[in-house]
């Protein structure tokens, strides 16, 4: 498990670093090359990370729901109404931070 932690760190390190070695100019200084940008891939990762976040806080919610009518199974009109509500501002979440994320890659195009 070291051996594993310790290879994926080196990878996340060169990917850090590559950036600074590919900006250099070749060729006696004349020639600029442009900088690699990476907006494009952060906002995948964060549309990624926003969908996987809103499954598992609408998963939460609706266990603690379905545990709280399994113990008090007169409330269960109560709860379910909550439940409801909670899982649409989740969603309401996502989708913002989803949003937000693909105006972030379409602009940086």
């Amino acid at each position: 498990m070291k051996n594993l932690l310790r290879a994926c760190l080196v990878v996340v390190a060169l990917l850090v670093l590559s950036d600074a070695a590919f900006a250099q100019a070749t060729g006696g200084g004349t020639a600029t090359a442009q900088p690699v940008k990476y907006t494009g891939i952060g906002a995948g990762i964060g549309m990624g990370l926003a969908i996987v976040g809103a499954g598992l806080g609408i998963g939460l919610v609706g266990f603690a729901a379905l545990s709280g009518i399994a113990r008090q199974p007169e409330q269960s009109g109560t709860i379910r109404g909550a439940m409801i509500l909670l899982a649409a501002l989740v969603e309401g979440a996502a989708l913002i931070a989803v949003v937000f994320c693909l105006v972030l890659a379409l602009i940086a195009s």
